[in-house]
């Protein structure tokens, strides 16, 4: 059995949940538990505030954990990054009042900067050579310039919104974040396996992202025209029809690139396409 730290609440929380259950791991939605066995799996879901899960992890309390990028640098605790997740992706940006002239780092030099990453701040500050005051701040740091608590802030940014409704802007990026699979250094070997297995799952999900299965029935005149398009996997499967002029065509292919390849499909003859989504894709 293993158990995996989850935020208890937010977008993290969320998109942690989704991608459990895309990986047929169920997990019941309550959280006025804390600790949850999921129904189907060998794993225990433990709910914690985000900034307790690096600690959690590193310590044994849990054996693996889903944190963003900027909770695991900000704590330092001696977890591994076992795999990034690719979703919940924001930015550790410093911010400044939007009517402030900016003309570079400088600006910051003897102000004082709201933050609730200070770790974090102060590493960026000294690689820069800036001296600033750092005042450390829980809960909404973006309103710190409005009430004179702070010249600046450091936080993180999504949208943006947050920052233009507080009548500020986003003058300098720090950091990327993204969430993070953490794990407890020392796994048993009983435990790894279980792990491989979240992993598989985690990347066959991964892999079915943005992906559509196409298919097709195509002129065998133009089959070698429309293969020669099709950036599939290995090949497109290929399969006869009852009329020998034609074939069906099945491959898989980008949402980015989608509609650009179905026009030139569509030039070369291709009828009847039919386009589906992708759960799971196993390389």
């Amino acid at each position: 059995m293993l158990r995996i730290a989850v935020q208890s609440k937010g977008r993290l929380y969320e998109d942690t949940m989704n991608l459990l259950n895309e990986a047929d791991i169920k997990v019941s939605a309550s959280k006025r538990t804390l600790l949850v066995n999921a129904q189907n799996f060998p794993l225990e879901i433990l709910y914690l505030r985000d900034d307790d899960i690096p600690q959690n992890v590193a310590s044994g309390v849990a054996d693996l954990g889903v944190v963003g990028e900027n909770e695991y640098c900000e704590r330092g605790a001696e977890a591994d990054i076992i795999k990034r997740l690719g979703f919940s992706k924001c930015r550790l940006s410093l911010a400044i009042p939007k009517e402030a002239d900016y003309q570079g780092l400088s600006w910051f030099e003897g102000k004082k900067i709201a933050t609730s990453y200070p770790v974090i701040l102060t590493k960026f500050l000294k690689e820069k050579n800036i001296n600033a005051e750092i005042h450390v701040i829980t809960g909404s740091v973006e309103i710190s310039p409005g009430i004179g608590l702070a010249d600046a802030i450091f936080d993180i940014v999504s949208s943006g919104s947050t920052l233009v409704s507080n009548n500020l802007r986003e003058v300098e990026v720090v950091m990327q974040s993204e969430a993070l699979l953490i794990g407890c250094p020392g796994m048993t070997e009983e435990k790894r396996q279980i792990l491989e297995q979240i992993l598989f799952r985690f990347e066959a999900v991964r892999q079915a992202e943005d992906k559509k299965y196409v298919r097709m029935n195509a002129p065998k005149s133009r089959l070698n025209d429309i293969i020669n398009v099709l950036p599939g996997l290995k090949s497109p499967t290929v399969i006869p029809l009852a009329d020998e002029e034609w074939c069906s065509v099945h491959t898989v292919l980008d949402e980015k690139r989608f509609w650009e390849i179905i026009g030139k499909l569509k030039e070369m003859g291709a009828q009847g396409i039919l386009v589906t989504p992708i759960e799971k894709m196993i390389l």
